[in-house]
C-alpha cells in the first residue's frame, strides 16, 4: 500500500528550502570585504557577525509572512511561541569563524519541529553547491541525490569528526578527549559547522562525529538528515543528543563510540 505524503511536511520542506536557499544567496553574495564582528556570545572568540544577523532576519521573516502562527527558536534572538504545533528551529550561519575568516565550511540551518519532534531539515551549504534535507520518514538527499551513510569501517578504520567550544575551560577537556580518540581511529576532523558534519556522515564523508556543548539550532536539522540516511544519533548512553553530547555515526560505530566517549567523560567538562 502506497503511503500518503504528508501535506504539512511537504509544505514545511518547501518553505525551510527556499528560506535556506535565499538566507544562502544573501551570505555568499552579500558579504562585504570588511566584515566585522557585531558582537560577541559565549566569549571573546564566539562572534556573530552582522550577516548572521540578516540571515536570520530574513529567514524568519519569510517563515512569519508564510506560516504567522508558527514558533520560531533562532540563534541570534529569535524566540516566540506560536500557536500551531509547529516551530521553527533557525541557526542563520552554522560555522561563523570560518565564514569571518572565507573559509568555505559554512551553512544555513533550519529544522521544523511539529509538537516537538523534528519533521523537517534543510541545511544549505552555498559554497559547496549543496543543499541537503529530509523529511521524517522520507529519507535524506542532497539535491536530488538519495543519501546514506558509508558502511561501518573496523573501529580503528574510522574517520571523525568533531569540534570544540570556544570558552576555554571546556575547550581543554575536549582536546584531551581527543587525543585519546586520536590513536584509535584513522583519524579526526574539525570542519567548524556541526551541521554540515552532521550531514557529511549522511554523505558517507565521515563515518562518524560526536561534539560537546551543541545548541538546538546546531544540531537539529542535521541529525535528521544523517537519521534519515541511516545513521544512529544520541547523547550519553541511553539519551537523545543535547548540549551535553551529540554522537552520528553508521550503524556498527555508533555504540563503540558511545561507549568511548562516556568512557573519557566527553560528556562534561
Amino acid at each position: 500500500m502506497t503511503e500518503v505524503p504528508d501535506p504539512l511536511l511537504t509544505e514545511l520542506r518547501e518553505l525551510a528550502l527556499e528560506a535556506a536557499r535565499r538566507a544562502g544567496a544573501l551570505l555568499r553574495d552579500g558579504r562585504p570585504d570588511d566584515l566585522a564582528v557585531a558582537r560577541t556570545k559565549s566569549s571573546p572568540i564566539d562572534v556573530v557577525t552582522e550577516m548572521d544577523i540578516a540571515a536570520e532576519k530574513l529567514i524568519t521573516d519569510f517563515l512569519a509572512e508564510h506560516r504567522p502562527q508558527d514558533g520560531l527558536l533562532g540563534e541570534e534572538g529569535a524566540a516566540t511561541p506560536g500557536t500551531s504545533g509547529v516551530r521553527w528551529v533557525i541557526d542563520p550561519l552554522d560555522g561563523t569563524v570560518n565564514y569571518l575568516y572565507g573559509l568555505p565550511t559554512w551553512g544555513v540551518s533550519i529544522a521544523a519541529e511539529r509538537d516537538g519532534e523534528t519533521v523537517v531539515g534543510v541545511v544549505e551549504a552555498p559554497m559547496r553547491g549543496e543543499t541537503y534535507h529530509a523529511v521524517l520518514g522520507r529519507g535524506a538527499y542532497a539535491g536530488d541525490r538519495r543519501l546514506a551513510v558509508r558502511p561501518s569501517p573496523a573501529f580503528d578504520q574510522t574517520l571523525v569528526g568533531t569540534g570544540f567550544a570556544y570558552v576555554q575551560t571546556r575547550r581543554a577537556h575536549q582536546a584531551e578527549v581527543a587525543r585519546q580518540v586520536i590513536p584509535r581511529v584513522r583519524d579526526i576532523r574539525r570542519g567548524g559547522s556541526a551541521a554540515l558534519d552532521l550531514c557529511d556522515v549522511a554523505a558517507g564523508r565521515l563515518d562518524a562525529y560526536y561534539e560537546r556543548g551543541l545548541n538546538p539550532w546546531d544540531l537539529a536539522a542535521g541529525a535528521l538528515i544523517a537519521r534519515e540516511a541511516g545513521a544512529l544519533t544520541g547523547g550519553r548512553p541511553g539519551e537523545p543528543e543535547s548540549g551535553d553530547l551529540t554522537v552520528a555515526a553508521s550503524p556498527g560505530l555508533f555504540a563503540p563510540l558511545q561507549g568511548l566517549l562516556e568512557e573519557l567523560g566527553a560528556w562534561h567538562d
